[in-house]
C-alpha cells in the first residue's frame, strides 16, 4: 500500500468550482432582460451536494434558488443560504410551519392547494403554479377568475407565477410549436391577472432547455438545473448545444484490495465472473447503495485506473464492485479509481454511463447518494 493516509476515503465525488463558476457565466450570458437565475439544487443539487453548491453560487451573486421539497428549502437556509427559495412541489399540511418559520416559498400546485396553505393561519409567501400543457401541476391557465382569487386569500403572499416547459428539449416542429403556444398562454394569463388588478413580482417558465431554446419567451427567473452542472440530458443535446459547458461532478472511488485468479476460477456474487484467463482483479470500495447503477455489472460499465481502462466484472454490489485490472500495471490497495471524469487524457462521462444504463445523466448524477463524500476542488487540482 502506497500509504496509510489519505485526503479522501472509500469513495467520493470532486466538484470543480471553476466549472461551475464557467457555466453560470455562459447561462447568465444567454438570459433575457430583466430575468436572473434561480439555480435548481434539488435533489442535493443533482447530486452534487447542494449545500455546497448553493454557498459556491451565493459567492457568484446568485440570490434565488429553488429545490423540490420543503426539507431541502430548510435545509439550505440552517447552512446560511439567503434569498429566495422556492420550492418546486408538494408540501404536506403537516410541514406548512416550515414554509413559513424558514421563509420558504411554496407553489401553489392548485387553487384547492392554495386555500389549504391560507388555511394554515400563518402568512406564506407562494408562487402560483400554472397549468399551460404539461398536465401535472398547477392550476389550469384557463382558469383565469380562480388564479385571480388565489391573490385576494389573505395568508397568502403572493410573489409570483410560473408554469413548467414540458416539451423544450425536443427538436421537431410540433414540440416548438406547443412549446411556444405555452408561453403565449402563460403571458396571455399574465396580462389577464395585472388588467384586474393583480400585481405579479415575478414570473417564469424557463429551465435549462428553455433558456438554451427559447430565451425569447423571457420572464424574471431561469431555473436552470442539468445545463448548470455542466451536461445536458444526452449525448446529442450536448452536441447541439455547443457552448462549452463543463461538467462539475468527478466520482471516484478507493481500490481496497487486489487479488489474483488462476484461469477458470470465479468470482463475485453467484461466480458471475469467471476467468478466461489468469487475472487480476480488483475491489473498488463502492456500490449500488452509494447510486453505482447495478445494471453497469459484468462488463457493461468500466472505470479509470492508472490511465488504463478496466471493465466491471460481475455484479455491481450494495457497497462494493469488482473490476479486471489484468495487464494494468502498478494497480495496489489504495489507489483511486475514476467512475466519471477524466484521466490521464481519459475521459468516462456522465453521458457515457446514460447510455449504458438506457437512461438520461439526470438520473445517474441525481441518484449518487449520501454516502459519498461532496469535495470542492479547483480546476487543476486533484484529490487522492
Amino acid at each position: 500500500m502506497k500509504s496509510t493516509f489519505y485526503k479522501q476515503g472509500r469513495a467520493w465525488i470532486e466538484l470543480d468550482m471553476d466549472a461551475l463558476r464557467h457555466n453560470a457565466e455562459v447561462l447568465r450570458a444567454l438570459l433575457p432582460p430583466d430575468c436572473e437565475l434561480m439555480p435548481a439544487v434539488k435533489a442535493n443539487a443533482y447530486g452534487h451536494g447542494a449545500v455546497l453548491i448553493a454557498k459556491a453560487l451565493n459567492r457568484l451573486g446568485v440570490r434565488a434558488f429553488c429545490a423540490a421539497t420543503a426539507q431541502e428549502g430548510a435545509e439550505l437556509r440552517q447552512v446560511g443560504i439567503p434569498g429566495v427559495i422556492l420550492i418546486l412541489g408538494y408540501t404536506h399540511p403537516r410541514d406548512f410551519p416550515l414554509l413559513a418559520h424558514f421563509n420558504l416559498t411554496q407553489t401553489v400546485v392548485d387553487c384547492e392547494y392554495g386555500k389549504a396553505l391560507n388555511r394554515a393561519g400563518t402568512p406564506i409567501r407562494v408562487h402560483i403554479g400554472v397549468d399551460t400543457g404539461m398536465h401535472r401541476l398547477g392550476e389550469p391557465c384557463g382558469n383565469v377568475e380562480g388564479i385571480r382569487k388565489l391573490f385576494q386569500l389573505e395568508n397568502l403572499r403572493v410573489d409570483g407565477i410560473f408554469t413548467h416547459l414540458c416539451a423544450d428539449d425536443a427538436e421537431n416542429a410540433a414540440d416548438r410549436a406547443f412549446t411556444l403556444r405555452q408561453g403565449k398562454a402563460f403571458w396571455n394569463l399574465a396580462a389577464q391577472l395585472r388588467s384586474r388588478g393583480c400585481d405579479i413580482p415575478k414570473a417564469h417558465l424557463l429551465s435549462s432547455y428553455g433558456l438554451l431554446k427559447y430565451p425569447g419567451l423571457g420572464g424574471n427567473y431561469a431555473r436552470v438545473g442539468i445545463a448548470l452542472y455542466g451536461v445536458l440530458s444526452t449525448r446529442d443535446d450536448r452536441r447541439r448545444c455547443g457552448l462549452g459547458l463543463r461538467p462539475v461532478l468527478s466520482l471516484k472511488a478507493r481500490i481496497s484490495a487486489v487479488r489474483a485468479l488462476k484461469r477458470g476460477e470465479g468470482a463475485d456474487y453467484g461466480l458471475a465472473f469467471h476467468a478466461k484467463r489468469d487475472s487480476r482483479i480488483a475491489a473498488l470500495s463502492i456500490g449500488y447503495a452509494d447510486g453505482l447503477p447495478r445494471a453497469l455489472s459484468c462488463g457493461v460499465g468500466g472505470v479509470l485506473v492508472n490511465g488504463c481502462t478496466a471493465p466491471i466484472v460481475g455484479r455491481v454490489c450494495m457497497d462494493q464492485t469488482l473490476i479486471d485490472v489484468t495487464g494494468i500495471p502498478d494497480v495496489q490497495a489504495g489507489d483511486a479509481a475514476v467512475l466519471i471524469g477524466t484521466a490521464d487524457g481519459r475521459t468516462i462521462s456522465a453521458y457515457d454511463l446514460a447510455e449504458e444504463t438506457g437512461t438520461i445523466t439526470n438520473e445517474v448524477l441525481s441518484r449518487l447518494g449520501p454516502r459519498l463524500a461532496r469535495v470542492a476542488v479547483g480546476q487543476r487540482q486533484q484529490i487522492l
